[in-house]
């Protein structure tokens, strides 16, 4: 279904998309996908993930990639608190290029308020009773100072980080990617993976201080973003899972 031809091999591996194959062609690898992220050239280019082979559309009218096939693990939670996360991520944040790529394949901005309303208006009645959560709706209220639009990855959970046997970092799975602040991404890596009191010191390595301004907007999308994680939890009905999200909330808000 794929139009390849005759001599390639396809294994479905793991993904929520069903999109994603190993397929080995004269006894080389590569990493296939479906529909990729528009700009996966770009971020090829940068080095940021494992080099594109090729492009091609199907007859089904999907876009099918090649990738190289990396050989490594994903990252360790505590592997996230980083120096050589740190500066890839920051190697996204600066790069001019893959600003550029991403407005011409259609990528818009996100402000906070459109944030605000896509994370708030899904959560359920039952939910909205909690007193925890109508107190962060009500924090979120409050808009961040704005920002200077950057790409920013949407998904930094430690499994979309890749290290190759090499010592190679990559940054996989683009399909959330969008425009937006910095402090978008850099909330996910510091509240779930880097001490409160090491933010200082990550942020550093990542090229940044943390001002008042900068810690502000980052408290401010932390909660949007664990309050996404709550309601997504919620609805899936993985409510031991929910309550540690909860737990989170709570301590970000006394904060």
């Amino acid at each position: 279904m794929f139009d390849l031809e005759p001599g390639w091999s396809l294994e479905p591996i793991g993904g929520t998309t069903g999109g994603a194959f190993m397929g080995v062609y004269a006894h080389e690898k590569f990493f296939l996908k479906r529909n990729a992220s528009p700009f996966l050239a770009a971020l090829s280019v940068e080095g940021i993930t494992p080099k594109l082979i090729w492009t091609k559309r199907i007859a089904t009218g999907d876009v099918l990639t090649a990738q190289d096939w990396v050989n490594g693990k994903t990252l360790t939670r505590q592997q996230m608190n980083s120096l050589m996360v740190a500066e890839l991520l920051a190697k996204v944040h600066n790069s001019v290029l893959l600003r550029r790529m991403l407005r011409k394949v259609g990528g818009n901005p996100q402000t906070p308020q459109q944030l605000y309303a896509q994370y708030v208006a899904g959560i359920p009645a039952t939910l909205r009773q909690h007193p925890l959560i109508q107190a962060t709706i009500a924090a979120l209220k409050a808009m961040p100072s704005a920002a200077p639009m950057r790409v920013c990855h949407g998904d930094l959970n430690h499994k979309n980080w890749l290290l190759s046997d090499s010592q190679k970092l990559y940054l996989v799975d683009w399909d959330q990617a969008s425009l937006g602040d910095i402090a978008f991404d850099l909330s996910v890596v510091l509240i779930n993976y880097v001490p409160r009191e090491q933010w200082g010191t990550w942020l550093h390595a990542y090229g940044a201080e943390l001002t008042a301004d900068l810690h502000e907007r980052i408290m401010w999308y932390g909660r949007l973003h664990l309050l996404h994680e709550v309601e997504g939890r919620f609805t899936a009905q993985r409510y031991t899972e929910m309550n540690e999200a909860l737990t989170q909330l709570q301590q970000l808000n006394q904060a």
